[in-house]
């Protein structure tokens, strides 16, 4: 039986399979998965016990074959986060917002979520956006000569920023910031039921932002509890740049 006072990113890591259970479940694995499930599964009035016997069952479960990132590079990991979620991040970030306006357009006066679901989505999409640029152009590469320099027996890469904790933080906090905003968003559609006598559209957009919700949940988890963590024990372990 999975151990209930454990974290549910400690319990990600250790078993992935847990994280199909989480999903299906709703509970946050990366920028909430600091608590222990007994929290986690209190804040949404699930029973702890019941929900770490699913995680138990899942382990025994066919999992599809894929790659272990705790042991892959970090550049590998890099690159699967940019072509994999930063592209789908950037691909689905207009046609959520097409699909909110549209709605609020047409259901905004008798529905008013529909207008304040919209401006959640436009603000979550420039955020992300500058986050993701933050991460391509300054961190991730960082990262990247980093590991080649460690290979190489080489210096730390020179940079201006300290340490890579410092953007790492400065990432981590945005990465909160998006979970909120994911927390609302559930929020106002309800966990994402349209309405009984909603059209395609609506029922489409729905459909988007749960599938949305569930990328950006796994982007985050890679980096928050697989690629930060190593980046910044990588560092400790490479010679100190020389000034």
């Amino acid at each position: 039986m999975t151990d209930t006072a454990k974290t549910v990113r400690e319990i990600a890591l250790e078993q992935p399979t847990s994280i199909r259970v989480f999903e299906r479940l709703g509970i946050d694995y990366c920028c909430g998965g600091r608590m222990p499930l007994t929290e986690a599964c209190s804040a949404r009035n699930l029973d702890a016990n019941e929900v770490a016997a699913a995680v138990a069952a899942a382990a025994t479960s066919p999992e599809p074959a894929g790659m272990d990132w705790t042991r892959a590079s970090l550049t590998a990991l890099i690159d699967h986060v940019v072509a994999t979620h930063h592209q789908y991040v950037m691909n689905e970030l207009p046609r959520l917002y097409k699909f909110a306006e549209k709605l609020a357009a047409k259901h905004g006066e008798r529905q008013p979520h529909l207008p304040a679901l919209k401006a959640v989505v436009a603000e979550l999409g420039q955020e992300l956006t500058h986050h993701l640029g933050k991460e391509e152009h300054v961190l991730f590469p960082y990262i990247t000569k980093l590991e080649a320099s460690q290979a190489e027996g080489g210096a730390q890469p020179h940079h201006c920023f300290g340490s890579v904790t410092n953007p790492i933080a400065m990432m981590s906090r945005e990465h909160d910031d998006a979970g909120a905003a994911l927390a609302q968003i559930e929020q106002l559609t309800q966990n994402f039921t349209p309405p009984a006598d909603a059209c395609p559209t609506y029922i489409g957009f729905y459909v988007a932002l749960k599938e949305f919700r569930q990328d950006l949940h796994q982007h985050i988890h890679l980096e928050n509890n697989i690629l930060f963590p190593r980046a910044i024990e990588l560092e400790n372990a490479t010679q100190p740049a020389v000034a």
